[in-house]
């Protein structure tokens, strides 16, 4: 079942994994590809504002609205969405297990340098920021990576944890960083991560639920 609300039941019985990050990163992708179901997203970005679940009986994967800036929207409602993101998250901190940050690794480093240029902190690192600060496990998923210069691939990698504040080389952040490319169907390093997550939390029963 697929369903759309800013809130669903808070009760504790449920478990979700939510999917984060900015608009057309892959979210939807990645989610489609786990569990073999197709998400309803927006004809543009900016355009969802509630966060869409596919719903098992005690158990969500959340597809959050992609945040950031988004051409053709207003300031006020990217604002508002990113409003939305954190008091669903605040609101239902009990069930959530897991949240995947998902990140363009073709274009992140540089739009964290643009932001930083401007003195301002990008959102996905506040995001991620905020995630640990409430304790909830994060995996940062680096989409995206088929765009990325092979030769150059651990560099580029190495500067994005860096910017998450986690030191280099990025391979000792094997258990929190996966490596993807959601359009080659590449995201086996997500997938074992978010079923060693389960497991650790004793939830291998809903490891059946993901079908990649």
């Amino acid at each position: 079942m697929i369903v759309k609300n800013d809130n669903h039941d808070s009760s504790e019985k449920l478990n979700e994994i939510i999917f984060a990050g900015r608009s057309n990163v892959g979210k939807s992708s990645i989610i489609r590809i786990i569990t073999g179901k197709k998400v309803k997203v927006g004809k543009r970005p900016g355009v969802t504002l509630k966060p869409t679940s596919i719903q098992y009986p005690d158990f969500l994967i959340t597809d959050m609205p992609g945040f950031g800036f988004m051409s053709g929207v207003k300031e006020r409602k990217q604002d508002i969405v990113k409003d939305k993101i954190i008091k669903y998250i605040e609101t239902n901190t009990s069930r959530i297990k897991l949240a995947v940050l998902v990140v363009d690794g073709s274009s992140f480093n540089e739009i964290v340098e643009r932001w930083n240029s401007r003195g301002q902190i990008p959102i996905d690192i506040e995001m991620f920021d905020f995630l640990n600060e409430i304790s909830i496990p994060v995996i940062i998923a680096i989409n995206k990576a088929d765009k990325i210069d092979p030769d150059r691939m651990d560099d580029v990698i190495d500067d994005i944890v860096e910017k998450f504040g986690l030191l280099p080389p990025w391979r000792q952040w094997i258990d929190q960083v996966a490596v993807i490319s959601a359009k080659k169907n590449a995201i086996e390093p997500l997938t074992k991560l978010i079923r060693n997550r389960l497991q650790a939390c004793g939830r291998n029963d809903l490891i059946k639920h993901l079908r990649y």
